[in-house]
C-alpha cells in the first residue's frame, strides 16, 4: 500500500512538472527555427527577446529579427 502511495505521487508530480514547462519555437526572419526551454521574454529596456535555449543557454535575439514565437 505504502509503495503504491508512493508510486502515484511519483507519477503525479512528473505530470504537474511537464504541465508546467512548456518548449516554444521562434522562428526569425531568416527562416532559422530556435527551441527553446520556456516562454521567451521581452525586455523593454534593450528590445531584445531573451530566452533559454534547448541546451540550457541562456541567449538573446533582437526584437526585429523575430517573426513568430509559437508554444509547442
Amino acid at each position: 500500500m505504502k509503495h503504491a502511495i508512493l508510486v502515484a505521487f511519483a507519477l503525479f508530480a512528473a505530470i504537474t512538472m511537464t504541465a508546467c514547462s512548456s518548449e516554444y519555437i521562434i522562428a526569425t526572419n531568416s527562416g532559422e527555427m530556435i527551441t527553446t526551454a520556456n516562454k521567451p521574454k521581452l525586455n523593454d529596456n534593450t528590445g531584445m527577446v531573451e530566452y533559454e535555449d534547448a541546451e540550457g543557454r541562456k541567449a538573446n535575439i533582437r526584437q526585429e529579427d523575430v517573426k513568430s514565437v509559437i508554444e509547442r
